[in-house]
């Protein structure tokens, strides 16, 4: 198992939106997420900033090619335009980002 972080903005105006929009996840998304080895997943809000944290922890043996399969997903595409004019990926983020992966610097469990 590896635990997986990763950063992003939201725009102020969109708030409401994503919250409202997490609050009730299409359910072939979630099943999606779930065939790609990912579990424990959750993203928090630190407002006024407006930042999003993910986190989630990967089970698989290839996160490359889950995550492939997860971008080549129809409705998992759809799901992403709805979602992603909310946010402002950070300009530091590496090619290929949208969310900027984070390095893991310390764990207790």
């Amino acid at each position: 198992m590896e635990r997986m972080g990763m950063v992003i903005g939201l725009e102020a105006d969109n708030v409401a939106e994503y919250k409202r929009l997490h609050a009730d996840v299409w359910p072939g998304v979630l099943a999606k997420i779930t065939e790609c080895n990912i579990r424990n997943y959750s993203i928090f809000l630190k407002e006024p900033e407006n930042m999003l944290f993910g986190y989630w922890e990967y089970h698989g043996t290839d996160f490359a090619a889950d995550a492939a399969k997860m971008a080549a997903d129809p409705e998992t595409q759809r799901w992403w335009a709805v979602c992603m004019p909310c946010q402002i990926p950070l300009e530091t983020r590496k090619d290929g980002e949208w969310w900027a992966m984070m390095e893991e610097v310390f764990h207790l469990d």
